[in-house]
């Protein structure tokens, strides 16, 4: 792969806070690294690789906080019974398929939305999985797909008492033994997280065992929160606290910890999250649809509580996540003025922040020796774009646009739109379609 790739004739974006904007700068990419940026011209070749960015806009590669890669076969299934509330989707669909998922679905499925990332600029995503009677192995066959896709993912294994003890201990000793991988190897493409599914569905035994081995290990924690008000309301009935202060009170709250969705945290659970330094992912186009309510973005900003963005596998397109989290807090907050730069924090500050603290290097920022993960943007902005006009161009405008070139670790993945890491869409989606009809047929 060309190792000193230089960019030029964009406009570039750094995120970041502020997020910049550079004009008449070239970026200079060596080792997998941003060496330098500099003006036009003042970089010395020579250049294994020039990419011309002219009429384009080159920004990071995107982040997306919360992810399940295991979703992609259900695209299209019409088997599931129609759910009244949040507990009968989990009954209805996702349980009865993660049930159903064996090791080649696993690992087909995370290629084929990774090809997707490629092509929507997401280069780190932080994963999610549950194949509770394909446990062993899962997660190596993820970091397989993700390999080879050129991305950046960090994985875990969502633990759940709802399979039984054994398969509760077998998704324990599989987060266990990739955080272990991950430390030996230190590969940049892949971190490890300790996943749990969410405090209703795990005892407090399991809770300590977690807890405990993610010390071991060395990992923080990825765990589902007060993402329905029914998830509140059997750990009030169970235990006689919210979920965020039973995870509190286990110790898995942290500042290398995920809390996703917190649509129902109440200000004293924001405050215990804050405290603790907890990262919260926020999904809004999965709380709508799930019909479980919108989290407060507002509320958990203002009491100091670090929110991100995630998908949770309703799309890859980090762009197209964050309109929606602002037209839904304008709906909750009552107010279609509010929210508008603690929304666009979360994707283009709160993400890089959090890929930062799990990789250990900067990413998600245009600035030099931080991680050579940049896209290219197709963007001639119909108004002015500079420092106080960037995030409205993010927002309203460059999310509608198409993303030309995506590189992450300085090794070009799409370059004028075609893939070139040697993934074939053809291929990877016939081969998805073969598995998804016999995951069907179990399902």
């Amino acid at each position: 792969m060309p190792n000193r790739i230089l960019i030029e004739n964009g406009t570039i974006l750094t995120f970041g806070s502020p997020c910049r904007v550079l004009e008449g700068q070239a970026l200079l990419i060596e080792d997998g690294v941003i060496r330098t940026l500099a003006p036009k011209g003042a970089i010395a070749g020579p250049f294994d690789k020039v990419l011309d960015a002219t009429g384009q806009v080159v920004m990071p590669g995107l982040v997306n906080a919360h992810m399940h890669f295991y979703s992609t076969l259900v695209r299209g299934l019409g088997k599931a019974a129609p759910s009244r509330n949040f507990q009968e989707v989990l009954d209805n669909l996702w349980w009865r398929l993660d049930r159903k998922l064996g090791l080649d679905d696993v690992e087909v499925s995370a290629e084929v939305i990774l090809a997707d990332a490629v092509r929507k600029g997401t280069t780190t995503l932080v994963d999610h999985h549950a194949s509770p009677f394909a446990v062993t192995g899962s997660l190596d066959r993820i970091a397989a797909a993700v390999k080879r896709a050129g991305v950046r993912a960090c994985l875990c294994y969502e633990v759940s008492d709802r399979d039984g003890a054994a398969i509760s201990e077998e998704g324990l000793q599989e987060n266990a033994a990739f955080a272990r991988r991950c430390a030996s190897e230190r590969d940049p493409q892949l971190r490890a997280l300790f996943g749990l599914h969410a405090a209703f569905t795990l005892e407090d035994a399991t809770l300590d065992r977690a807890a405990a081995l993610g010390r071991e290990v060395g990992t923080g924690f990825h765990v589902h929160v007060a993402e329905a008000a029914s998830d509140v309301a059997a750990n009030l009935e169970r235990h006689g606290l919210t979920p965020v202060a039973r995870l509190h009170a286990h110790g898995l709250l942290g500042p290398d910890s995920i809390a996703a969705h917190c649509v129902h945290a109440t200000p004293a659970d924001q405050e215990l999250l804050a405290a603790a330094g907890t990262f919260v992912a926020h999904n809004p186009q999965s709380n709508l649809n799930n019909a479980v309510g919108i989290a407060d973005v507002l509320g958990m900003c203002a009491r100091g509580v670090r929110v991100g963005l995630g998908t949770d596998a309703m799309t890859v397109g980090m762009l197209e996540e964050i309109r929606v989290a602002l037209w839904a807090q304008h709906l909750r907050q009552d107010n279609p003025s509010c929210a508008f730069m603690e929304i666009a924090g979360t994707l283009f500050a709160r993400n890089p922040e959090l890929a930062t603290r799990l990789w250990g290097f900067p990413l998600g920022t245009l600035e030099e020796g931080a991680a050579a993960d940049v896209i290219l943007v197709d963007y001639h902005p119909p108004t002015r774009l500079d420092g106080n006009t960037v995030l409205g161009h993010l927002i309203f405008g460059l999310s509608q646009a198409a993303v030309d070139t995506t590189v992450c670790g300085g090794r070009i993945l799409m370059e004028r739109k075609v893939l070139v890491n040697g993934l074939d869409e053809a291929r990877l989606a016939a081969r998805s379609r073969e598995l998804a009809d016999a995951l069907w047929d179990r399902f």
